[in-house]
């Protein structure tokens, strides 16, 4: 069994996912997270229920690292509106743009009107290399840009997201201000998929960072771990035969 790196050696950035405010200051107040993302349905389960309100509120304290957040049309026009507003909160922001609306029709004018006025974009929700291909050649290569390939959802079809994101950054190494983002993990282990296929940033939420402190512990002490665990819930279960 091969041991995992140290966490700090890993070359991928860890960008926490989420809206939970108290978390994500308590968060950013960690060297080891980078950045921020998050989206209208983290938004939604969260209970926020002013956008604009919560979005300032969290730039108002995270103001030096990259916080992507996204627009929430599904018409062009409106999308370009809200893209433009968002970008000005700060100068960390990266507006996220899906790759397509819920019609499927492509972003690619859109995210070229955007990132060539200028604006840093993270183009998300990307599933295929066809997308990856249609957001760089949107992009502005002077412009920093993130693309969140959505390997969670990926694996989630039974499909192993790496060969792709190997395959997204070999056609991002001619877009050097282009980072990837390995987007929607599923579970710890994919923070290490992610560094090993060179993922420039994986999007992690609160609940797999705090598995972070489990990283390198003996196979053996896990074992009797859970054997403990068993046997405490069937004792305050109450449990007879």
């Amino acid at each position: 069994m091969t041991n995992p790196p140290a966490v700090k050696h890993l070359r991928v950035k860890l960008f926490a996912d989420g809206a939970d405010r108290a978390s994500m200051l308590a968060l950013y107040a960690r060297p080891e997270i980078e950045g921020f993302t998050t989206n209208p349905t983290l938004m939604a389960k969260a209970g926020i229920t002013d956008y604009e309100a919560f979005s300032r509120d969290i730039l108002a304290t995270i103001a030096d690292k990259p916080l992507s957040l996204e627009v929430f049309s599904d018409d062009f026009a409106e999308m370009e509106r809200q893209a433009r507003k968002i970008a000005a909160w700060g100068g960390n922001v990266y507006v996220k743009i899906p790759i397509t609306n819920t019609r499927g029709e492509s972003s690619g004018p859109l995210i070229k009107r955007l990132a060539h006025s200028g604006l840093k974009l993270n183009v998300t929700a990307i599933t295929t290399l066809g997308q990856v291909r249609q957001a760089l050649a949107s992009l502005d290569p002077a412009v920093p840009a993130y693309l969140s390939v959505f390997a969670g959802r990926i694996a989630d079809t039974g499909r192993d997201p790496v060969p792709m994101v190997e395959e997204s950054l070999a056609l991002a190494r001619s877009h050097p201000r282009v980072e990837m983002i390995w987007a929607s993990p599923r579970e710890l282990l994919n923070i290490f998929h992610a560094d090993r296929a060179g993922c420039h940033i994986i999007t992690v939420t609160a609940d797999i960072l705090a598995k972070l402190t489990r990283v390198g512990l003996d196979p053996e002490g896990v074992s009797l771990e859970t054997v403990k665990m068993f046997y405490d819930d069937a004792v305050r279960a109450g449990f007879t035969l």
